[in-house]
């Protein structure tokens, strides 16, 4: 008992968002992507409706969803606004990949349930995703830049679907320093006693 607590408080409180830029060109096993999606598929949900979908990219899929990406920017940025850098960035994070997940709401049409209660599903989900890549050893983490908003035609949604984001996974580089802090406890806790 005493163990799987140490175990879990160790993993939730190292985890930490590793970006591309601190990958390594290794590539993970698709077994482990599967391992780990099959984590997220047992976060909790109201009335069972698992509003999650994933779609997965690798190999050379990423350049599709890079070209796709890069392009949505471009389009959705005014002239003005646009930047080569940011661009570029755009395109060369999903390429440094070993896997980029499109994180998905997938709304249920039969039960009629509040959208925040399926986001919040999805989220503890995408929650039970990142630490199944941090107990692995893994690097990852979630973004939803603008240009989700046009996605739905590109990952051949439904209707009732929609684009939360991307997971960006890989393997870390040896060595990267990752800090991380919080407010004491106390800051954000009130306690009503009798």
């Amino acid at each position: 008992m005493m163990e799987k607590k140490k175990i879990i408080n160790d993993i939730i409180r190292n985890r930490r968002s590793i970006f591309p830029s601190m990958f390594s060109d290794e590539k993970i096993d698709d077994k482990i992507i599967l391992d780990i999606l099959e984590n997220a598929r047992w976060a909790p949900n109201h009335k069972m409706t698992e509003p999650w979908k994933y779609i997965v990219f690798t190999g050379d899929t990423l350049k599709d969803l890079s070209d796709f990406c890069g392009e949505a920017y471009r389009k959705l940025v005014p002239p003005d606004k646009f930047s080569e850098m940011k661009y570029n960035k755009t395109k060369k994070k999903i390429l440094s990949s070993s896997h980029v997940i499109a994180v998905c709401l997938n709304r249920s049409v039969e039960i009629n349930i509040p959208e925040w209660e399926e986001l919040a599903a999805l989220a503890m989900s995408v929650q039970n995703l990142w630490l199944s890549v941090s107990a692995y050893g893994l690097g990852g983490y979630w973004s939803s830049p603008k240009y989700i908003s046009i996605a739905n035609e590109f990952l051949k949604l439904k209707e009732n679907q929609s684009c939360m984001g991307f997971f960006y996974l890989g393997v870390p580089q040896p060595n990267i320093e990752l800090k991380s802090e919080r407010k004491p406890l106390l800051e954000k806790v009130t306690w009503f006693t009798a």
